[in-house]
C-alpha cells in the first residue's frame, strides 16, 4: 500500500481549461492545460459565454490527457479537487460540474479549492515553502499581500482598490496597439525605453498596504490620448518604461513595507505577472540593496498562468487536514481569502 496521495485537480476559473494528476503537492505527474487566448483576442478580453463554451468543448479531453500523461487509472486516485472561485460564474460551475462528476461517480472525496491560495501554492514545485512566508499575488484580477502564517493560513495584508495589475496592462496594451494579453510585450518595452513620463505612483505616501492603479491607466491614457490630439509621435518603449517603472515602484514599495512590519525568510511571487522579467529583476535588486537574505521563490514561468497543478498543490493541505466538499458545493466568483 503507498503512502503517496494522488489528486486529480481541475482549474477553469477564467479561459484556461486544466486538469492535472499531482502527487504528494509537490510532483506533477501531469498537467494538461488549454488555452482559449486566439479566441479572446478579438474581443481584446476575455467574453465569459465564449470562455464557458470553450471549457465545455475542452474539459473531457483534458481529463483524459491528464489520467493517460500520467499514467493512472481512477483506482489511484485518493481525492479530486477543484477551483470553486474566485472567477467567472460559468466557467467555474464547468470545472465543478466535472470534478464533482468523477467524485461521485469514482467514490473519491471532494476538495473545493481557492484559486489565490493554488497561485500561492505554486511555489510547492519550486522549494519547500517555510512559514511564515510573505506571497505577492500580481495577476489580471489579483494584487495581493498575503502574509502566510501556516499551512492553509491566510492574511490579507492588502489589496487593491481598483484594477489588478494584469488588467491595467491589458488596457494600456490595448491603447499602444498591443494584442490581448499586452503583458508580455509592453514588458519587452519596457526593457528598451527610459522612463520619461513620470507617471503617478499612487498611494504610496499612504499609510497602508492597499494597490491602485485606476490613476496610473488614466494618466497613461490621457497622455497618448492628448499626443494624438497635437499630432505629437511619443516613444511606445519610453511610454512603457515610464509605465512600468510606476507599477514597479508601487510593487516593490508596498512589498517590502510589509516585510518590514511581518518579517519572513521567504518572499513568493505569483499569478500572471510573476512572468515579468522586470518585476523579477526589480525584486531582486531590492533584496540585494537591502543586504537581505530572504529568499525570492518565482514559480517556472509555465505555472504563472492559471493551471491545475497549482490547485493540486493547495488541496494537498486541505486533504491533510480531511477539508473535504460535499456534492452540493457551487461556484463562489467573488471569494477572497
Amino acid at each position: 500500500m503507498s503512502n503517496d496521495t494522488l489528486i486529480l485537480a481541475f482549474e477553469s476559473s477564467c479561459d484556461e481549461t486544466s486538469v492535472a494528476v499531482i502527487k504528494n503537492g509537490k510532483e506533477i505527474l501531469s498537467n494538461i492545460i488549454a488555452t482559449q487566448i486566439k479566441s479572446h483576442q478579438r474581443f481584446g478580453g476575455v467574453v465569459p459565454e465564449v470562455a464557458s463554451r470553450h471549457h465545455v468543448e475542452e474539459i473531457t479531453l483534458c481529463i483524459q490527457m491528464a489520467m493517460d500523461e500520467a499514467e493512472v487509472s481512477y483506482d489511484d486516485l485518493d481525492a479530486v479537487a477543484v477551483t470553486y472561485g474566485p472567477g467567472l460564474v460559468g466557467s467555474l460551475l464547468i470545472g465543478i460540474m466535472a470534478a464533482k462528476t468523477v467524485a461521485f461517480a469514482h467514490n473519491l472525496p471532494l476538495i473545493k479549492s481557492n484559486h489565490l491560495a493554488g497561485h500561492i501554492y505554486s511555489a510547492n514545485f519550486v522549494t519547500d515553502l517555510q512559514y511564515p512566508f510573505m506571497a505577492l499575488l500580481v495577476s489580471g484580477g489579483h494584487t495581493e499581500l498575503v502574509y502566510v502564517k501556516a499551512p492553509g493560513e491566510f492574511e490579507t495584508l492588502g489589496d487593491t482598490r481598483d484594477d489588478a495589475v494584469g488588467e491595467a496592462y491589458d488596457k494600456i496594451g490595448r491603447v499602444l496597439g498591443i494584442n490581448y494579453p499586452a503583458g508580455k510585450e509592453v514588458d519587452r518595452l519596457a526593457g528598451i525605453g527610459k522612463d520619461t513620463f513620470n507617471f503617478p505612483r499612487a498611494m504610496v505616501q499612504e499609510d497602508n498596504l492597499d494597490f491602485s492603479f485606476s490613476g496610473l491607466k488614466s494618466a497613461f491614457i490621457n497622455t497618448v490620448h492628448h499626443a494624438d490630439q497635437v499630432h505629437q509621435e511619443l516613444s511606445k518603449e519610453d511610454l512603457a518604461a515610464s509605465f512600468q517603472g510606476a507599477v514597479l515602484d508601487i510593487l516593490a514599495n508596498k512589498t517590502f513595507r510589509a516585510i518590514k512590519t511581518h518579517p519572513v525568510k521567504q518572499l513568493i511571487v505569483v499569478g500572471g505577472v510573476a512572468a515579468n522579467q522586470g518585476l523579477r529583476k526589480r525584486l531582486a535588486d531590492e533584496i540585494a540593496k537591502r543586504n537581505s537574505d530572504i529568499e525570492l521563490i518565482f514559480p517556472p514561468l509555465r505555472l504563472c498562468g492559471d493551471n491545475a497543478a497549482m490547485i493540486g498543490a493547495i488541496a494537498q493541505i486541505q486533504y491533510e487536514k480531511q477539508d473535504f466538499a460535499d456534492l452540493t458545493v457551487n461556484a463562489d466568483p467573488s471569494l477572497d481569502f
